[in-house]
């Protein structure tokens, strides 16, 4: 059994749409535990440190910017095997390529605006925590 903690974010479209409580509930009703959880505005430092390793492909400008365009619920989510479990719920990354039941096969619209981010592995987890929850309190 191995108990990980991940970050999620609930991207901008999706708390623009009201999706958050949605998203949450979700994960709570595998059984995972919400550590930590911050509502806020990222900028756009902040936004080039969670995606630095996508600086320089054609699509980083508009990451960006799309992170940086509203509020983002940022989440500290525990439980076991966390990282393959969340990411399993969220879908695949475009959301034409989502199974239904998941968080971006049932919610999402379009692959600019996708819901939610989640951490890809634990090296990851550990990073993005630190940005998003500094004071480590997760």
């Amino acid at each position: 059994m191995t108990i990980e903690t991940t970050l999620v974010l609930v991207k901008p479209d999706g708390v623009r749409r009201g999706l958050a409580g949605e998203v949450v509930s979700r994960f709570e009703r595998r059984g995972y535990d919400l550590r930590g959880a911050r509502l806020l505005k990222i900028s756009r430092a902040l936004a080039a440190e969670h995606y630095a390793e996508h600086k320089g492909k054609p699509f980083y400008p508009d990451l960006v910017s799309f992170i940086t365009s509203g509020p983002v619920l940022a989440l500290a989510v525990r439980g076991e095997n966390a990282i393959l479990g969340i990411r399993s719920l969220m879908g695949a990354t475009n959301p034409a390529d989502s199974l239904p039941g998941t968080i971006r096969g049932d919610l999402a619209t379009e692959l600019a605006e996708n819901i939610v981010h989640g951490s890809d592995s634990r090296a990851s987890a550990k990073r993005e925590l630190g940005l998003f929850f500094p004071d480590g309190l997760v």
